[in-house]
Formats: structure tokens, sequence, C-alpha cells
């Protein structure tokens, strides 16, 4: 059984939490641009963890399902309808066979996360993820056409059939903000001291707006030109999510899920994890904002995210069980 793509949407794409150990080869992580919204989706439909979802920018697509199975949206606000019926994010809906689900414009944020309970694709180097400008992973390395079908599991199709579905949902604000005010965290980079003095304040005081070239690959950042006090010869080295370089130009980027897996831009920041889920939700024209955090203190706030989010999970299993 499968679930027929009617209309594919702006650019929905399959991932999953990405393709590690393979930068050796040359091959980026791709997955998610947010790691939180897809795990609590998936365990609301009782997947695993890193199962494949559907990653929906801007506009939304139209799905046609074959056979009974339950859903989740998580993410940013999208209109949604399954059936006749209006439906909402954060919470399992069941699913009837020959039943579709409308995904219209995102009206807040710009990306959200549908997990469809036995949800197949074929894994390549060890995760079903698509890398669109690798065109590896995923269906045939692209962004889902209308008239895909994406394949169900056997074992896993079946809905949860959750007792009073719409009695209980998760509350998103501990977990999702997509609110453009509010700044991002930046540890400051390798080069950061190779700035000049006005850049070093600059990068923590003024404003920057995404533009709209951004991508999975990186979000690209205008406003006040950064320099560098001297010119310095680097080396490309590896890079990570959330690496702020700075190319000639002198406008950032913020490296994002599709990010090269080396380069040799200086490396002037690095956004710290538990707020890469923020920035990719700000749209083009919006604004970023740094606030500077030190590294422990960054890391101590991702534990403690994971932490929160493990009870989270747990908690959703044991209600699933009790359904």
């Amino acid at each position: 059984m499968s679930v027929e793509v009617l209309k594919a949407g702006l650019l929905t794409t399959v991932q999953d939490r990405g393709r590690f150990g393979c930068a050796m080869l040359g091959v980026g992580r791709a997955g998610t641009m947010d790691d939180v919204a897809p795990r609590i989706a998936n365990a609301l439909v009782g997947n695993g963890l890193d199962a494949p979802v559907l990653e929906i920018t801007l506009a939304g697509p139209r799905l046609r399902f074959d056979a009974a199975t339950t859903i989740a949206l998580a993410g940013a606000g999208f209109a949604a309808r399954v059936g006749d019926r209006d439906v909402d994010a954060w919470r399992p809906i069941d699913v009837e066979a020959g039943e579709e689900i409308v995904i219209g414009h995102a009206h807040r944020g710009l990306r959200t996360w549908l997990a469809i309970r036995g949800l197949a694709v074929e894994q390549m180097l060890g995760s079903a993820s698509t890398d669109v400008n690798a065109r590896l992973g995923g269906l045939d390395g692209r962004a889902l056409r209308d008239g895909d079908r994406l394949r169900l599991d056997a074992a896993a199709r079946s809905p949860l059939r959750a007792k009073h579905p719409a009695a209980w949902s998760v509350d998103p604000r501990p977990w999702f903000d997509a609110d453009p005010d509010r700044p991002v965290r930046l540890v400051r980079g390798a080069h950061f001291d190779a700035l000049d003095a006005g850049s070093r304040a600059q990068l923590f005081e003024a404003p920057f707006r995404v533009t709209p070239d951004s991508n999975r690959v990186g979000i690209r950042l205008a406003g006040p030109r950064l320099a560098l006090a001297a010119p310095i010869e680097l080396v490309s080295e590896p890079l990570a999510f959330g690496t702020l370089q700075l190319p000639p130009d002198g406008e950032p980027i913020a490296l994002m899920a599709e990010h090269p897996t080396v380069g040799g831009y200086p490396r002037i920041g690095q956004i710290a994890a538990v707020d890469l889920p923020h920035l990719a939700q700000r749209r083009p024209g919006e604004t970023v904002r740094f606030a500077e955090i030190d590294l422990e203190t960054a890391q101590t706030r991702y534990l403690e995210r994971e932490r929160a989010l493990a009870k989270l999970i747990a908690a959703i299993r044991e209600r699933l069980r009790d359904s």
C-alpha cells in the first residue's frame, strides 16, 4: 500500500535525522532542518524517532492514503484538512483508506514535518534523507513530484486508533518558536578574533536580513558588511550544521542541513544547536539578530533540551499504549 502525491507542494522532501559518517566521502548529512519537531511527530504516530518524515516548506502537498494509518504534523503553522475536517498539528490523527490530506500555506514560520505511520523509504548510505543539491537519497535525490507514490510498511501501517484523539495533544511552546524577533544564540568561532573591531561589535548588535537565495544549504544574511582586520590564509576544514561563515563579500552565511563537508571561508561563529530550529523557520526578508553565548552554556542547554525531550517522548509512548 502507498500514499499517492496528488500535488507535491512548493518543496516537499523525504528526510530523517541525517546521513552521518560519510563526510570522508564528500557526502554531507542532509536530514531535517529541525531535529526536535520531527522526532515528536514520529513519536505521536508510533514510529521510530529516526523514521523518515516529509519536510514541507511554505506551501504543502495534497496526499491520498491507500490504507488506513495515523499521521501527525509538527512545526510551523500550516492550514491542514483531512477529508472534510480541519486538523491540528502536534497530535495523532487517524486517516481512513481513500482519505486525502491537503496542507495549505504556512501562516507563520516556514517549515513543518509530516510523520506517517509505517512510511518506508529506501536508505542510501544509512539514511533516507534527500540531499537535493547532491541529488542523493529520498526519491531519486529530488523533491516530491505530482504522481509520486510513497510506500507504507505493511507491518506498521495500521492506525493507532487512539481513544478520544482530539482530547490530547503536545503543547508546542517548549519545543517550537517561529518568532522572527527571537535572538539566535551564537558561540564565537575560530576566526571571530580575526574580524576588525567594528565587525566584532556589529555581529552581535546589528540586525541581518534573510535573503531570498537562502535554502537548505545555508541561510544567507544581508546587513552590515563584516570585514577581517587583515587578510588570512586558510585551508579547507570540516564544517558543521550551524557554522557561520564569512565569504569575501562580507555577508555571513549560516550553514544548514545540506552544508558542504569542508570549506575555506573564515568561521566566525557557531549557532547554538538549540537555536537551529528557530533559524530554520526564518523566511526571506525576516530579521536575524545574534546574541552571544559561551560554549559551555550552549552545551548545557542542549543537554537540558534532550533530557526534557526524552521525558516527553516517553510520556507520548505511554499515552499511546494506554489508548
